[in-house]
């Protein structure tokens, strides 16, 4: 038993030292640190007088707006446990999260009827609905409810008190609970300032791209810590004309993204419109960089991106690649294809199948250890063993450390397929495919073969007004990717699919390929 800050604490101490700086803008809305303080304490008042304590969990499904920033606050102040869903999950997907956490308390957007029907229905925990928007008790009315009764003292936490159930993405089986505590996601925030972004101040000013549920949320938390007000984009899809806009309006200094949506705001003609002279970290994460992209970022964008690599169990703290160690050129004095060096505190060891280390340059699993690594599954011992075998939690990705000990990832552990005998790890063809003209996206998958065991099938994109010819991207690859390393065959989509998390799985691109069929369901 380890006493700890309650991590509620971040929100009372910046609203004390700046009530009347702003905290969150969203639409024609503002709100300063001691409002925000305030409507927090309120709802967390009522919902603890309905019977919320310690240790409960209240399952959220909302698109990003005030509500689902404050919400997160209000169950830390009584020591309950967020659960926030990903918004563009469907009905059932959102039922099973809400069953396996065994949710005491629902939190809807009004926009999703059928979502709220149906975790209503699956968990026969729930004591306590609340909408944002809609009929019935919603989050204005829970906050007026508990404004005579607000807490405005921090439940007590141990360093293991959970107080965030991460949900992985699902891509292997049914999606699981990670459970982030109290003291690993104060070192989460203490890390972020001090790697990701270095003199972050109650000057600087975020801009939110990406939904609060997953990693945006956890980079909020580091803007709460300082008083960097957040600013929200006013609609769930993501308008890179409007987002620029807001960059400039606000002097926007720092924003999480993923590389799809740094790639769609960095290909926006807007961009060259705006002045983004206030831009320091942009920060990208959730899935490598295709290098193409990401030089053509650097370029727009200039020396501001920051890169880092973890998982939602690692809480996204496991490497950084600070604007330093980025190039647009080709630089053998900077690492190319990185994502850069361990995070202060974190050690990263490349496994073989026998949890034995390897040495740089050999490809094996990424293992990491450090005081970020989350607390486990809920309630899933099997997978807990197999996680963190040897002493080290296994990321599941593939990819080697160089001499200096910078991390290159060459993909999951289940992309990997073995062609003719040799190991093919499909990102780095895909890297090079894209540097093909008339190739926008890339996406190779292991498939059976009768002579080799399995090849590979690269699924391309095109560019806009471009055409792919087969035959000219597989002469592209001459003399720039080994000959066993060449996809069998070369398909053209009008599009790849993409899960919830904007990630492509490769699972379904195996199925479509199978079927015949594209996404969308046009053969």
């Amino acid at each position: 038993m380890i006493p700890t800050a309650n991590l509620a604490s971040l929100l009372l101490q910046t609203a004390r030292r700046l009530p009347d700086r702003p905290a969150l803008v969203w639409r024609d809305r503002a709100w300063t640190w001691a409002e925000t303080a305030a409507r927090a304490a309120a709802a967390a008042g009522a919902l603890r007088a309905r019977g919320i304590a310690s240790g409960d969990r209240v399952l959220v499904h909302a698109r990003n707006s005030n509500a689902m920033f404050e919400s997160v606050w209000a169950c830390w102040l009584i020591g309950a446990v967020w659960v926030p869903t990903n918004f563009r999950l469907s009905p059932p997907e959102v039922a099973y999260l809400a069953a396996s956490s065994r949710a005491r308390a629902h939190l809807f957007d009004a926009a999703f009827p059928a979502h709220r029907a149906a975790a209503r229905a699956a968990n026969p925990h729930c004591a306590l609905e609340v909408g944002i928007g809609g009929d019935g008790l919603d989050w204005e009315a829970l906050i007026a409810e508990g404004a005579a009764r607000p807490v405005t003292h921090p439940a007590e936490a141990e360093r293991d008190h959970p107080a965030w159930f991460f949900y992985t993405s699902g891509t292997t089986g049914r999606p699981k609970g990670a459970v982030l505590t109290h003291g690993q996601l104060g070192f989460v925030v203490v890390n972020h300032i001090a790697d990701l972004m270095p003199g972050l101040s109650e000057r600087d000013v975020s801009l939110v791209v990406a939904p609060l549920s997953h990693g945006a949320g956890i980079h909020a938390l580091a803007q709460v810590a300082r008083g960097a007000k957040s600013v929200l984009l006013p609609g769930e899809r993501l308008d890179t004309a409007e987002a620029w806009r807001l960059i400039e309006t606000h002097r926007v200094s720092n924003m999480f993204t993923v590389p799809t949506i740094l790639n769609a705001l960095a290909r926006d003609p807007t961009a060259g419109t705006r002045d983004r002279s206030s831009l320091r970290h942009v920060i990208y994460a959730g899935a490598p960089m295709y290098r193409e992209d990401q030089k053509h970022a650097l370029r727009v964008l200039g020396p501001c991106l920051v890169q880092y690599y973890g998982l939602g169990e690692v809480t996204g703290n496991i490497t950084v690649l600070p604007p330093e160690w980025h190039t647009a050129e080709d630089d053998p004095a900077f690492p190319v294809g990185s994502c850069g060096y361990p995070r202060t505190g974190i050690e990263i060891a490349i496994l073989d199948a026998e949890n034995r280390p390897l040495p740089a340059g050999e490809t094996g699993e990424i293992c990491v250890r450090g005081n970020a690594v989350f607390a486990g599954y809920f309630e899933n011992e099997e997978a807990n063993a197999r996680a963190f075998a040897g002493g080290w939690f296994h990321t599941g990705d593939l990819g080697h450390l160089d001499a200096r000990g910078f991390l290159t990832i060459t993909g999951r552990a289940s992309d990997m397929y073995i062609s003719g005998g040799s190991n093919v790890y499909p990102r780095e063809v895909e890297e090079v495919l894209l540097t093909h003209p008339a190739v926008a996206e890339a996406c190779v998958v292991g498939m059976p073969d009768p002579k080799w065991g399995e090849s590979g099938v690269a699924v391309l994109v095109p560019r806009a007004g471009a055409t792919i010819e087969p035959a000219a991207v597989l002469a592209h690859l001459e003399g720039r990717l080994a000959r066993y390393k060449w996809p069998a065959r070369i398909v053209v989509w009008p599009e790849l699919p993409r899960s919830g998390y904007g990630k492509v799985p490769k699972r379904e691109v195996r199925r479509l390929l199978e079927a015949g069929e594209t996404p969308g369901g046009g053969a």
